[in-house]
């Protein structure tokens, strides 16, 4: 009897306890501290600062192929280093792109876009976001040509691990029809989010960014598409461009968040990579005084360890670009020519200026932006006066080292005794407004390479080095990742079916 009783006692007193246990289970087992959904404001952030490197060794594309193929920054070191410097294929400097943008940059643009499309609240941000994936793919198409873009991004969302790949034909249109699409549905009278990096929720400013990228987007068919890109140069003109260097888009930095190019240059790379010779000559040739806040030279240097004060000097006149086409072995054949004591004496990017730690980095400039303008309107593609927009490009591109520091700074004087000398000249004008596009584009890697390979110009020669991989003279893309055969390798071999060799010679689209 007694074990009965014991055994209803404890019966019931676990019936009170279960009852406590459900009445308190839904609060007792809600995590209030870790965040079950994010901000799409802060990913929508994210997806901005990424879209310029996450790491330093990310920047290692850029460094040694973007900058190399464009001839305005070379390395004569090999191994880790070798790309653009060599023609060559390095696997680990030519997915960088791929992996930063796919891994981050696309991920995150479409988790937002998912989020504010059907919010009416948040209209703006999904709009903004729009612009930003159009950037973002334009970078990765102009890189590898056919790409995932319809289906990219969608793992998360969607379940698909396997993304098809799209021509880049449709691509580049639907990048059209997105950016006049999302560019005209922001009111440029109204602000977002306080929390925007890029424009702290200025419309107007989005609005304008929005038409100045569709502004590029449409010269990329120059060649390929004359006439659809003369329409929406139209569509990008009428929507309203970028007005000054106010309306930059660019990523600012600080003592704490730094620029990644400028941190590889000033720790482990800082005695590897130099101007290039036609970069500096172009600018020595024309009296630019844009060299002046560029380069640097530390005169007589014998080592890295040499390249320090009282040696360091700014003066354009004695600023020596390296000579493509040499290794660090190679490169001594050169030093009686020019006069230097070693590898070392070369001119190289200013790491007191325009590439400290703390240097902005531009995605879309409206110096950008009027170069682009007076090749269209040279082109007939819409009304103005060419040589005065390709004055007031040069104008604020000189202006824009000043954002750098206030060391790199151009008296008002030298830029108007220039833009007075380098007028349009009758027959030059595509090479003079795509030259002076390479130089306002220095530093954004992947739009100079872009813009060169549409237009041609500057007119430079093939880097002469003996070790070249490329039948041509210049690099036309990017191979895809290995990483791909691995994870997507059906829709892989069907791009490279339709494309070509998945190689540095096979030219996509609109570079055809």
């Amino acid at each position: 009897m007694k074990r009965i009783k014991l055994l209803l006692s404890v019966l019931i007193l676990s019936g009170f306890m279960l009852q406590g246990c459900e009445k308190g289970f839904d609060d007792l087992n809600t995590n209030r501290v870790d965040p079950v959904s994010l901000d799409p404001q802060f990913v929508m952030n994210k997806g901005i600062m990424d879209a310029t490197y996450r790491d330093n060794f990310a920047t290692l594309q850029t460094l040694c192929y973007d900058f190399g193929i464009v001839q305005q920054v070379i390395t004569p070191f090999g191994s880790s280093l070798s790309g653009g410097n060599y023609n060559n294929f390095n696997p680990g400097n030519t997915t960088q792109i791929w992996t930063t943008y796919y891994q981050s940059v696309i991920k995150q643009l479409a988790y937002v876009i998912d989020k504010t499309k059907a919010d009416a609240t948040k209209k703006d941000l999904y709009n903004q976001a729009r612009i930003w994936k159009a950037y973002a793919f334009m970078i990765l198409t102009d890189t590898y040509g056919d790409v995932p873009y319809t289906e990219a991004g969608k793992g998360f969302l969607e379940g698909i691990s396997k993304p098809k790949y799209d021509k880049q034909e449709l691509i580049y249109k639907d990048i059209l029809k997105e950016l006049d699409e999302a560019s005209a549905a922001l009111d440029a009278t109204k602000t977002s989010s306080s929390s925007d990096i890029l424009y702290g929720g200025v419309l107007a400013r989005w609005k304008k960014l929005g038409n100045s990228l569709l502004l590029r987007a449409a010269m990329r068919l120059s060649k390929v598409d004359p006439a659809t890109a003369a329409t929406y140069v139209k569509k990008a003109v009428s929507g309203g461009l970028m007005q000054s260097n106010a309306d930059n888009s660019k990523l600012r930095h600080t003592s704490l968040y730094q620029n990644w190019i400028a941190v590889h240059l000033t720790a482990r790379e800082k005695a590897n990579f130099y101007l290039a010779k036609p970069f500096v000559d172009f600018l020595k040739v024309n009296s630019d005084p844009r060299l002046g806040s560029i380069a640097y030279r530390h005169v007589g240097a014998k080592s890295g360890a040499d390249q320090a004060a009282p040696k360091t000097t700014t003066d354009p006149a004695v600023q020596l670009g390296m000579p493509m086409g040499f290794d660090d072995v190679s490169i001594k054949n050169t030093f009686a020519t020019y006069g230097v004591a070693s590898l070392y004496d070369y001119s190289q990017v200013n790491l007191n200026t325009i590439l400290k730690t703390d240097a902005p980095e531009y995605h879309v400039t409206y110096a950008q932006t009027q170069l682009l303008l007076a090749e269209a309107i040279f082109r007939g593609w819409t009304t103005g006066d060419a040589d005065a927009t390709y004055r007031a490009g040069i104008t604020a591109h000189m202006q824009q080292m000043a954002e750098y520091d206030s060391k790199a700074a151009i008296a008002a004087d030298k830029i108007l005794t220039y833009v007075t000398a380098n007028a349009l000249i009758a027959g030059k004008e595509l090479e003079q407004i795509n030259n002076q596009y390479w130089v306002a584009s220095f530093i954004n890697g992947s739009e100079t390479v872009a813009n060169f390979r549409r237009s041609g110009f500057p007119a430079l020669t093939k880097n002469p080095y003996p070790g070249s991989e490329i039948k041509g003279n210049f690099i036309n893309r990017m191979p895809y990742p290995d990483s791909e055969t691995i994870t997507n390798q059906e829709n892989l071999n069907a791009a490279i079916a339709i494309q070509g060799a998945n190689d540095l010679n096979t030219r996509f689209w609109w570079n055809k």
